[in-house]
């Protein structure tokens, strides 16, 4: 059995907490469903155990492990923030993090009803989150670069799963946002990754942010997608009036990279229709939902 075929269960992860954190041994440990480079096991009422998986290398854990705790005492939402580190075992050969937990519903099982906060509320958390990156933060080279460098990476969302109705609207706006000028501010932090499984929502709106495992230093555009990926249609505008630090440029920028994102949430709802491992079938509409929103501008 190779490691990745260990299968992770609630009497591995006890073991593993015994064995290196046996205070924490006896807490409830209960699967949560999703994730696919990291499982994720609630543990007791305020933690969380993230299990390294699919991810070939730990990188994603230990920049959580490093960055996290620098960022979240001045975030205005909650975040996983690590508390105790797991490390590679005879019993388990990879990384492991308890982390706190984030309370709220998953965007991609939940809703948003209370739009106007929605947008204020991601507004302000990226507002914060956009500072200037040190020196030594991390620096992407996909999640963070300009529109021009992830043309491979669009081309192939787009021929797999593009309407063939709106596939000249989707390519207009992409190469639109390639054309646009790049970010000219220093590196900023950057989520990277901001769709609707890395959200949480309760009472209607934006309650937490999860998964930092893409954090970096790049161009703010990456999160401001979220414009349209996470927001209910007809709020963009308020969200880029509240965070108020985004040009022409950016918001070209942000409008193609929702489109990338769109196309990704829905080659992974047509993955999961398939059968195909990671897939995701409920991703698929709320893809083309976020994709209608991208072509409105709304």
């Amino acid at each position: 059995m190779t490691d990745t075929q260990i299968e992770i269960t609630a009497d591995l992860v006890r073991d593993l907490l015994q064995e290196q954190h046996p205070d924490l041994a006896g807490l409830a440990i209960r699967e949560v469903a999703g994730g696919w480079g990291n499982q994720m096991w609630r543990l007791g009422d305020e933690l969380a155990v993230r299990m390294q998986r699919m991810d070939p290398t730990p990188e994603f854990q230990l920049k959580e492990r490093r960055w996290l705790p620098v960022l979240a005492p001045r975030l205005p939402l909650p975040v996983p923030t690590p508390v105790r580190f797991g490390e590679p075992s005879e019993r388990f050969p990879k990384h492991w993090t308890v982390m706190t937990w984030v309370p709220g519903q998953p965007l991609d099982h939940g809703s948003i009803s209370r739009g106007a906060h929605a947008a204020d509320t991601l507004a302000g958390f990226l507002r914060a989150l956009h500072v200037e990156a040190p020196a030594e933060a991390p620096i992407a080279t996909d999640r963070g670069a300009h529109p021009r460098k992830c043309t491979d990476g669009f081309e192939n969302f787009f021929q797999a799963v593009a309407p063939d109705d709106i596939a000249a609207d989707i390519r207009a706006v992409w190469d639109d946002a390639v054309a646009a000028p790049e970010w000219a501010g220093p590196p900023v932090w950057v989520h990277g990754d901001l769709h609707p499984a890395n959200v949480v929502v309760s009472d209607g709106t934006l309650s937490g942010i999860v998964d930092f495992g893409d954090l970096s230093a790049g161009d703010p555009a990456w999160d401001l997608a979220a414009a349209w990926v996470l927001l209910p249609a007809g709020t963009a505008s308020r969200f880029f009036d509240t965070y108020a630090h985004a040009d022409e440029a950016a918001i070209r920028r942000a409008r193609g990279l929702a489109a990338v994102k769109s196309l990704f949430l829905m080659l992974m709802g047509q993955n999961g229709d398939r059968g195909l491992p990671g897939g995701k079938p409920n991703w698929g509409p709320v893809g083309r939902a976020a994709l209608d929103r991208v072509l409105k501008g709304v």
